[in-house]
């Protein structure tokens, strides 16, 4: 009987609004971090800019929550809605603690590694973007949606190797010269590959939400 009720009943279509603005504050976001990282005289206003773009997705994560708060019906479990909302406010947080990282340590150059994961970021989030206005119509989608969190976790599985290759470059290098580079470029790669961990998060409660609407 409630199966059936909650069909004649209209689902909240501004949760949909929320994650696709969500994904593109991500994106947005994931550029910043990637400008950050080519150096240059400009990079503390992109951690500014990153650190503004931060405060507007913990904006866009609360009004996801007051909407679950005042619907009735949700497009999807209450608890799917808030995974994928912490998932993605989480890699902007991420991203965020990069910059403060950059801007505590007053870091003005970076390995090649870090250029390349966070390039692997932007492919990550732009994939996100991609990927979250399909789940309007997760059936007919569905096929798509599974093609691009696979290609979300291939991607994370080589930032993990970009992460470990420049982690042992480090080690070689900047260790044998000055310890706390080592411990300051390490906190950076952990942060990045922390990034598109969260960034897999999201492609799994994607999948999650197709597996249980197809």
């Amino acid at each position: 009987m409630l199966d059936w009720f909650k069909k004649l009943m209209p689902r909240e279509e501004k949760f949909f609004d929320l994650f696709e603005a969500h994904a593109l504050k991500a994106q947005e976001a994931s550029r910043s971090l990637r400008a950050i990282v080519e150096g240059g005289p400009d990079m503390a206003e992109h951690c500014r800019t990153l650190s503004r773009q931060e405060e507007e997705a913990d904006e866009i994560s609360y009004e996801v929550m007051q909407a679950i708060r005042r619907s009735f019906i949700t497009p999807f479990d209450r608890s799917d809605i808030k995974a994928l909302s912490a998932a993605l406010d989480d890699a902007i947080d991420q991203m965020n603690k990069t910059a403060k990282t950059v801007m505590l340590y007053d870091v003005t150059s970076f390995e090649p590694n870090m250029k390349a994961m966070a390039d692997k970021v932007i492919a990550m989030a732009d994939l996100i973007t991609e990927g979250l206005p399909l789940m309007r119509n997760v059936g007919q989608h569905s096929a798509k949606l599974h093609a691009l969190t696979g290609q979300l976790t291939t991607l994370e599985g080589e930032a993990d190797e970009l992460n470990d290759r420049g982690l042992r470059d480090l080690f070689k290098g900047a260790a044998q010269r000055d310890g706390l580079a080592f411990v300051i470029g390490s906190e950076i790669y952990d942060h990045l590959e922390k990034v598109c961990d969260r960034f897999e998060d999201v492609a799994h409660v994607m999948s999650d939400i197709v597996i249980e609407h197809v």
